[in-house]
């Protein structure tokens, strides 16, 4: 693989996005500026209203930026794509449809036409099928392929959410908040779950999350962003932990132990005067 490629797969140069709302406008990022490595696992992390979803959105396509200029694999952002998936933390499944067709829409949307990108020919049901049945096994849920989102837990619903965004092969993977609605115990089951499948599909991961713990288990760099309005990136830090990565033995760590803390100090020494006076 080339090097350059290797440390610049996604980039954010000089971007600003600015709102306008009813009391005028409303500067939400300034100056963000981030590279993202090919197969890295990213978590954005700060303060309610620092504008860790509304950077993943831009880096998804569903908002342009106020200025500056997104790339991924050396090809402007311009808006959605194919290649940049998105979990949100409401799984947006269609209620009468089964899992397997909430997996199996998204599968034909991407595979069921000719790609005019690399000229592939559109895919028959069979192989579509096949795809689909493929990203639920990934996830563990080829036994509940056939009952509808009011059918099952919300775990489950947000592994068909994973499994919806898997199945078009992207070569990102953006994910806000996806495990903030769950309790602890399905929360942890489905981090390691994501482990094991980054591990498996090498994908570049771009997650928002509130949660210490997550972020330092996840990631391999995590970028802190001070406070809004006009939020920018504060620090980013290295996770340096060997893969694969369990949260047992992490817990002892002193290199897992030192991250947390750099983090904590980050978001609630640094940054917290400002929350305070919110």
């Amino acid at each position: 693989m080339n090097a350059s490629h290797t440390t610049k797969f996604i980039e954010v140069q000089g971007v600003e996005q600015t709102f306008r709302t009813k009391k005028g406008l409303f500067p939400a990022l300034r100056d963000i500026n981030l590279t993202i490595a090919k197969g890295e696992f990213v978590a954005l992390i700060g303060h309610s209203g620092c504008g860790k979803s509304t950077l993943l959105n831009l880096i998804a396509g569903l908002t342009t930026p106020t200025a500056g200029t997104l790339l991924c694999a050396n090809r402007e952002i311009a808006g959605p794509g194919p290649e940049r998936a998105v979990v949100f933390q409401n799984h947006s499944l269609l209620p009468w449809l089964t899992c397997f067709e909430n997996v199996y829409l998204a599968v034909e949307r991407v595979f069921g036409a000719a790609s005019r990108s690399t000229g592939a020919p559109a895919e028959n049901k069979a192989q579509l099928k096949a795809r689909t049945d493929a990203a639920l096994e990934l996830v563990g849920l080829t036994a509940a392929a056939q009952k509808r989102p009011g059918e099952i837990s919300g775990g489950m619903k947000q592994r068909v959410g994973i499994a919806r965004a898997l199945s078009m092969e992207p070569q990102v993977l953006l994910m806000d908040e996806p495990f903030g609605a769950l309790d602890a115990l399905t929360r942890a089951k489905l981090q390691d779950e994501l482990l094991e499948i980054v591990a498996r599909t090498k994908s570049t991961v771009v997650m928002v999350t509130h949660d210490v713990d997550e972020a330092v288990l996840l990631s391999d760099k995590i970028v802190m962003m001070t406070n809004g309005p006009a939020a920018t990136i504060g620090e980013v830090l290295a996770v340096d932990l060997p893969r694969p990565r369990n949260r047992v033995a992490l817990a002892e760590d002193p290199r897992y132990i030192n991250c947390r803390k750099a983090v904590i100090d980050f978001l609630y020494t640094r940054q917290a005067h400002v929350e305070k006076a919110a």
